[in-house]
Parts: C-alpha cells; sequence; structure tokens
C-alpha cells in the first residue's frame, strides 16, 4: 500500500495495531478523520489522551471507572450482597444490557487457561475471596464463558467458596456451550440470569 504522506502512514499504522483492524480498514478510518472538522478532531485526540491518565479500575469490583469506585459499586439500590463474577468488564456491559441483573460484579481479568500460562495467581481471585470473607455476600455467581477454561475457572472458585456459608450460583445453560457472553444475545443472557442455577461440580459434557 503506497501512501503519500508519512503522517498518514503512521496514523495507519497505529490503527492496523488495533484487533480486527487491517490496513485497508486502518486507511478508510484516517481518511475519514481528515475530513472531519478541527474541533472534532481535538475532542478525539483529547479523549484517546486521557484513556491511561483518566481511566482506572474501580477498587472494589475491578470494573472501568473515572473514580475510586464505579457508578455499579456506588449506587446504594442494588443488591451488594449478589456478586456476578465475569472474565471481563465487556461482559459486566453485556449484562447490563438485559436490565435483569441489580447485584454487583466482580472481574477477574481472564481465566485459568494452562496452555497460555495464566494460573490462579494471575487473576483477582484473592480480592473476590476477601469480598466473601468479609462478609459481603450472600451469593456468588459464576458467570464465566462456557469454554473449558470458564469451566475450569468456575470448577477452582468453587473450591475456595465451598466452605464461606453462602450461596454458588451459576447462569444457566441458555448459553451455548462454547459462546462468549458479551456475544450472547440480551434476550437469552437475561434468562440464563434470572433462570440461574446452583452450582453442579459434574463436569459438562461436550
Amino acid at each position: 500500500m503506497n501512501i503519500p504522506s508519512k503522517h498518514v502512514e503512521d496514523l495507519v499504522e497505529h490503527f492496523a495495531s488495533l484487533p480486527g483492524i487491517g490496513r485497508k480498514t486502518a486507511l478508510r478510518l484516517v481518511l475519514n478523520l481528515l475530513k472531519r472538522k478541527e474541533e472534532e478532531i481535538e475532542s478525539f485526540s483529547k479523549s484517546l489522551g486521557g484513556i491511561k491518565t483518566k481511566i482506572c479500575s474501580c477498587k472494589k469490583c475491578g470494573n472501568l471507572s473515572d473514580a475510586e469506585v464505579c457508578s455499579i459499586c456506588a449506587q446504594h439500590s442494588r443488591n451488594h450482597k449478589l456478586i456476578c463474577v465475569v472474565e471481563d468488564i465487556r461482559d459486566i456491559m453485556a449484562i447490563e444490557n438485559t436490565q435483569q441483573y441489580f447485584g454487583v460484579y466482580h472481574v477477574l481479568g481472564g481465566v485459568i487457561s494452562p496452555i497460555e500460562g495464566i494460573g490462579p495467581n494471575d487473576l483477582n481471585i484473592i480480592p473476590l475471596l476477601e469480598r466473601v470473607n468479609a462478609g459481603e455476600a450472600e451469593e456468588v455467581i459464576l458467570a464465566l464463558n462456557a469454554t473449558m477454561e470458564g469451566d475450569t475457572t468456575n470448577f477452582y472458585l468453587y473450591r475456595k467458596l465451598i466452605d464461606s456459608n453462602i450461596t454458588i450460583t451459576t447462569l444457566s445453560r441458555g448459553v451455548s456451550v462454547g459462546t462468549e457472553l458479551h456475544y450472547t444475545d440480551e434476550l437469552t443472557l437475561g434468562r440464563s440470569i434470572v433462570n440461574r442455577t446452583l452450582f453442579d461440580m459434574a463436569p459438562v459434557k461436550r
């Protein structure tokens, strides 16, 4: 791809470094930006420039936040005794879109995956156990992706939580095996939350 401007080429390379964006798409985005008004570009640049300085992780749940405590954890109307454990913030967004869940969350930041070298110590598990041991939870929903790695992580968390005298549930299997949570349609995901079941130690047959 022969780009006559070095500056445009650099921007294309930056956009193309993002997941799911090839060089042709990156070039289309850059050319679109060139047509925008200067104030739009400045606003875009300002938002992008603050991505590391103005956005942080909620100190309670790990969700994205503009303050120490995210907007969900700060809501007094939510059931703070009900904690939904998810893999990442995209799952929170998906669950919130169902408008069927009114508890709080805990973001693990991944799942156990020996193949990728990710173990329990690499995840945000200890803070979850601390929340439960501090009496912050009456029920924990294990809402991880219905994959082998998700199931492995569920079993690990179950073993860690089983002696805590709380209810441990999981999403009903309306969410298909192998499906990532944030790709599940809102109706199915909402029903899976409402109709959640007690966690079963029996392995899922694939």
